[in-house]
């Protein structure tokens, strides 16, 4: 429990001065390489849920103070003490005592007496604190910051609030089954013989009623299947990708979209990234569903220093994004983005948009994905690309339960937005 406080806590504070929650996990893993898989989990868990919940928590931990707390590893530790006694999962007693700790590790003494007072008030307050949370303010009461609110309910004022809930629930296990191999339906059947609860998605993807460890799938190393969100498998079957055509994947890692392409069709697929780091993701997931592509380093937006001139008959662009409709899945996007970086996303996928629209044939069919909710990244950037392509044409994205190509996050997928378009 105690390793738990501390690195999470020291995870949550990397995480508000600005660091993406992932990589800083990653890093806590290489430099304490004896923790267990449980507590590597458990740690997990706990920085999502205080991220998920920070608006409220930091309500609540602002009312038990009584002069604001300018330390700000100590902030942290108090807010994912609270955290943890909200979640309920681990007694109360042992949370405050590890705590306290926790405190004496970090060399903090003289702050003992005041994490052991603000946790023992939390828990005898705890219901008029809630309460309290609710009432005060949207940002206390949905944990996101004010401008995303606001934005959120002058773009989707019918669909805002279940947004902002979605967000914050624990994200759906998805599986995608390698059609080469074995058929949706008979995997479905292997994963209820082997006492796996599923559901079968009308895209052919599957739904695991509780997640397991990937490794304990039935033939997830033979590459009979894959982890990938429902939303995101609609990507391949919008392309339309046929034998012998030639396809471009910009934007490529890790490489979901780009081998459930390959699965589909014998085609002869180009998997560009800029971070070969990320390719090498791209690489991995290749070898194990026993596929290939030609995988290249290259940025999107600058194709003399990539492309050979040969034209595609299918691009998939798949741009960098917000990643707005994902934040179940990275709870810290929601506190580290700014309004002014939709703006320069709208702007470096703008360049991304056009850079490849001269890569391909006439004829052929463009992809736009994102997996934003915001106007700007999708409905906006595609009505400019259409205004300033006179040989572009948009067509309908058939059989998407979405108005306007906006897939909007609930309890089957996350957010996605897509735009197919023709080059006439």
């Amino acid at each position: 429990m105690r390793d738990v406080l501390r690195l999470s806590s020291q995870a949550i504070g990397k995480t508000l001065a600005g660091r993406n929650l992932t990589q800083t996990l990653q890093t806590l893993g290489r430099q304490y390489p004896d923790l267990s898989p449980q507590q590597a989990a458990a740690i997990q868990d706990t920085c999502f849920g205080t991220l998920r919940h920070l608006g409220r928590l930091q309500f609540i931990l602002d009312r038990l103070l009584e002069k604001p707390l300018r330390d700000e590893s100590l902030r942290c530790l108090l807010l994912v003490a609270l955290q943890l006694l909200r979640q309920g999962k681990t007694a109360h007693h042992a949370v405050v005592d590890e705590a306290v700790k926790t405190v004496h590790a970090l060399k903090k003494t003289s702050a003992k007496g005041l994490v052991n007072a603000v946790l023992r008030n939390y828990l005898r307050q705890q219901p008029s604190l809630e309460r309290a949370a609710e009432e005060a303010s949207e940002e206390a009461f949905y944990s996101y910051p004010r401008w995303w609110i606001v934005k959120l309910r002058e773009e989707h004022p019918e669909h805002w609030e279940s947004i902002l809930q979605a967000g914050n629930q624990h994200p759906p296990l998805s599986l995608r089954v390698n059609r080469r191999h074995v058929s949706p339906e008979a995997y479905q059947r292997e994963l209820l013989a082997a006492g796996m609860e599923n559901r079968l998605l009308a895209n052919g993807a599957i739904q695991l009623e509780r997640a397991v460890p990937v490794d304990g799938l039935p033939g997830f190393r033979d590459g009979r299947v894959s982890v990938q969100d429902a939303g995101a498998q609609i990507a391949a079957e919008l392309l339309d990708v046929r034998d012998g055509q030639r396809v471009l994947d910009a934007c490529a890692a890790p490489g979901g979209k780009t081998a459930h392409l390959l699965e589909r069709a014998d085609i002869r697929l180009i998997a560009l990234d800029r971070d070969p780091r990320r390719l090498a993701r791209v690489e991995e997931n290749l070898t194990r569903l026993g596929l290939k592509a030609g995988v290249l380093v290259g940025d999107a937006a600058v194709t003399d220093t990539w492309w050979d001139g040969e034209l595609f008959d299918r691009i998939l662009a798949d741009v960098p994004c917000s990643a707005s409709g994902v934040v179940r899945r990275h709870p810290d996007i929601k506190w580290l983005r700014r309004p002014e970086d939709i703006a320069e996303f709208a702007r470096q996928q703008a360049k991304i948009l056009d850079a490849l629209w001269h890569c391909l044939v006439a004829g052929g069919k463009l992809l736009y994905a994102t997996c934003s909710i915001f106007a700007e990244e999708n409905r906006l950037q595609i009505n400019a690309f259409l205004d300033r392509h006179a040989d572009a044409s948009r067509l309908p994205v058939t059989g998407l339960d979405a108005e306007d190509g906006q897939l909007l996050p609930n309890e089957q997928h996350d957010g996605f937005y897509y735009a197919l378009l023709q080059k006439n």
